[in-house]
């Protein structure tokens, strides 16, 4: 393909991929259009993790570079109002996955009648990355040593860059990530008596302040960590001592060490507010996604070879479940930019309003293409 066929086919595929959001393992109208595709590029796809493909390229050799884009949506209503906007209501690709789609298939397109490379290339469309973590599916009906990989690469465009750059982060990229859930009961009453209840609002209040001491005042300063409470729900009438609270948060940090003094700190939080508030705090703390860790070697060698435009980046608290590959073999994470002011591509992945032109895709294809030649 020309680049004016490639940004032809960057541009429909991603439209049509972002008219059919799908939400975790269900997403079946996707993997079917995958297939359709892949198929008609001369491929053979394979279904692993339910609904996820792969595609493969022979090479000379049986080591294998793989690819790997995710296929999933989230439950958001879409507010862009663009002419191939959702057709499922409450239901968005706002984190971009359309666009990694289109990315993924273009660059299969691309090599698909070229003479074998020396490796054989694993084109990876993963479902369930929002959660519950399609990539630890994949990676537990054995993935990598069916097709023999031996390194991975994945990519994920990102507003915090300017359009076509492609960020790039040596070892840490992305956080470990644990959600919390927490259910407080007190004992209703009415306002005008307190002294006759157990106020659950009041016991939530203080968890969330004590909370946020543990990065402040446990975790060493020279270490990264977040804890934050994104739902409090409870009561039931201004005037009557709330006797229940529901709270969700989720703490991420690059350290396993420093996660797992989160999760002690708060249970010591959870058991000092039982007993000095007589409320009972049931908490469930689940660790879900590894840290996303770029391997140096591959980083080395690429910053030393790609000719695109590049920025290091700081590393960010967002998760990814990625990680689980990298816990297998090396594996490198990149940033596409799809920043644009001019045209108002300014809004964050999970936003209503997120939005980017395709023609930042191109450099998503350029990456690819250059890692391919670089480590083949």
């Amino acid at each position: 393909m020309d680049n004016k066929e490639l940004s032809l086919y960057l541009k429909e595929t991603r439209r049509h991929l972002h008219q059919i959001p799908e939400i975790g393992f269900d997403c079946f109208i996707t993997s079917a259009y995958l297939q359709k595709e892949l198929r008609s590029f001369g491929y053979e796809p394979i279904i692993m993790a339910k609904t996820g493909v792969i595609a493969v390229k022979p090479g000379k050799n049986k080591d294998a570079i793989a690819f790997r884009s995710d296929m999933d949506a989230l439950n958001v209503l879409e507010q862009t109002q663009v002419d191939y906007e959702s057709l499922t209501k409450g239901q968005m690709h706002a984190c971009g996955h359309d666009g990694h789609m289109a990315i993924l298939l273009a660059f299969a397109k691309s090599v698909a009648h070229l003479e074998p490379f020396n490796h054989s290339l694993v084109f990876v469309f993963q479902p369930a990355e929002e959660g519950p973590g399609g990539a630890r599916v994949m990676v537990e009906e054995g993935l990598i040593e069916r097709f023999n990989i031996t390194k991975i690469f994945g990519l994920h465009v990102f507003p915090g860059l300017n359009e076509g750059i492609i960020g790039l982060a040596k070892g840490p990229m992305m956080a470990q990530s644990m959600e919390i859930d927490i259910h407080i009961q007190g004992k209703s009453a009415h306002a005008a008596e307190p002294h006759e209840g157990t106020d659950a609002l009041i016991c939530a209040a203080q968890l969330i302040l004590a909370a946020q001491s543990i990065v402040s005042r446990n975790v060493d300063p020279l270490e990264t960590a977040v804890i934050t409470f994104g739902t409090i729900k409870g009561g039931e009438a201004p005037n009557i001592i709330p006797q229940e609270v529901i709270m969700t948060g989720t703490a991420r940090a690059f350290n396993p060490q420093v996660m797992s003094l989160i999760h002690q700190r708060l249970e010591a939080i959870f058991s000092g507010l039982s007993i000095s508030t007589g409320c009972q705090i049931k908490a469930s703390l689940i660790d879900t996604y590894p840290p996303v860790l770029n391997d140096e070697a591959l980083y080395d060698r690429l910053s030393e070879n790609l000719t695109c435009k590049t920025q290091v980046i700081k590393p960010k608290m967002f998760a990814e479940d990625f990680s689980y590959y990298q816990q297998k073999v090396p594996g490198l994470f990149a940033f596409v930019g799809t920043r644009n002011e001019l045209k108002n591509y300014i809004y964050p992945v999970h936003s209503c309003f997120f939005n980017f032109d395709e023609e930042a895709l191109m450099s998503g294809v350029e990456f690819y293409t250059q890692v391919l030649h670089i480590f083949d």
